[in-house]
């Protein structure tokens, strides 16, 4: 069937495995790593490692090799789920055979009916993905969000008993995930990711749109395609981020994902507000993800305040109003939030509650901004982004917009 358009929104698997007395996952060979990339249907056409880990830019989005963590994002038709076998065959071959935690996520399809087998359906994804992780000890499948955007999570991982009596990571850092994805790029934005006489190289992209500006101390390694599109993966010590855009009018596409950083030193407003900046989507959504360390029992929902911007509410910029906002618990001691947003001046409802990560957060009624005028448009327009103190992202229980 051919394609209307290229399929922006990713599918992202994220596996761990248990840190046994085994060789790491970057180990792997090059030969290992094309194996399961082969079955998926994308290719490395860029590395960049550090200390910490190795990032790989694909020929559709991203791969994160951590020692016992491995991360694959992916767009277009691929058949990310289709490489499973060979994936934890070739973890197996090293000796990571022992799966502790599994989570899958992606947005609504723009071309869901071009999609290969098995991204048929979520209903297919999540069969699949219980075929190699149902013997896990739970697992859960949730559809968030509305009729415009939806956002499906799969999350299996082991149990407490599982792991009684083995030794135990002393560390009680929560690990965060920040996945923004953006719909309707300001034209003269998706500008900048086209090739031209002055922009030619990854490189280019990544100054003219200033998305070096977003977390300004990672290592960037970016991508150009032919005749547009980019993509990037930022590395800063153990954290990493990635961008993806699909330029074209119609269909056009940004995603940003950073996963690591320490919430007391980044904060979640000022970070969407950089991302929003470069790339002033008509419409956008915030998954944020909070999961202990792999082999720590010391965090349990329900999650608590850790002083963070990351757990406490968050602030609608100017000129938007949140359309949703939805959380669910999950297994292995997880908890995700899910919102979404338009620029108000296109989109009609009254205030809306919106939810906090931590449970000891207090539930905030965000004032829609649909009042906002013509002016507070521009300011976003123009790059003055602020945040009202009085409206506020909260994320505490689900709640529905009511439209006026």
């Amino acid at each position: 069937m051919p394609t209307p358009g290229f399929e922006g929104f990713e599918k992202r698997l994220e596996v761990e495995f248990f840190p046994a007395a085994a060789r790491s996952l970057r180990s792997l060979s090059r030969d290992q790593i094309d194996s399961f990339l082969n079955v998926a249907e994308c290719t490395i056409v860029s590395q960049l490692s550090n200390g910490h880990f190795d990032s790989y830019v694909l020929s559709e989005s991203s791969l994160f090799i951590y020692p016992h963590r491995i991360v694959i994002k992916t767009c277009g038709t691929t058949r990310l789920l289709k490489a499973l076998p060979k994936l934890l065959a070739v973890a197996a071959s090293i000796g990571l055979a022992r799966v502790v935690r599994c989570k899958y996520t992606r947005g609504s399809f723009l071309f869901p009916e071009v999609q290969p087998f098995p991204h048929h359906s979520f209903d297919e994804e999540v069969r699949t993905l219980d075929e190699h992780f149902g013997s896990l000890h739970s697992s859960k499948h949730v559809v968030m969000g509305d009729d415009r955007q939806k956002w499906h999570v799969y999350v299996a991982s082991e149990s407490k008993s599982d792991r009684a009596g083995e030794a135990v990571s002393k560390s009680s850092n929560t690990i965060y995930t920040l996945e923004v994805c953006m719909t309707e790029l300001d034209k003269s934005v998706a500008r900048s990711f086209f090739k031209s006489a002055s922009i030619v190289t990854g490189e280019d992209m990544t100054r003219a749109s200033g998305i070096n500006s977003i977390l300004p101390r990672s290592q960037i390694c970016d991508f150009a395609f032919d005749p547009c599109g980019y993509s990037m993966n930022g590395l800063e010590n153990g954290a990493h981020s990635t961008i993806h855009i699909t330029p074209e009018d119609g269909f056009s596409y940004a995603s940003f994902e950073c996963m690591g950083y320490d919430p007391a030193k980044t904060g979640l407003n000022a970070l969407i507000d950089r991302v929003l900046r470069c790339f002033k989507p008509g419409f956008f959504s915030v998954c944020v993800h909070a999961a202990p360390p792999v082999s720590t029992d010391s965090v349990t929902l329900p999650l608590k305040s850790t002083g963070s911007t990351w757990d406490k509410a968050i602030s609608a910029p100017v000129a938007y109003a949140c359309s949703g906002s939805h959380k669910e618990e999950l297994p292995g001691g997880s908890a995700v939030v899910y919102h979404t947003f338009q620029l108000a001046k296109r989109f009609e409802c009254g205030p809306t509650q919106v939810i906090a990560l931590a449970d000891d957060e207090e539930e905030v009624a965000a004032d829609s901004l649909n009042t906002q005028d013509e002016a507070g448009a521009n300011a976003y327009k123009t790059d003055k982004l602020r945040r009202p103190t009085e409206t506020k992202v909260a994320m505490l229980q689900p709640v529905k917009a009511r439209r006026g």
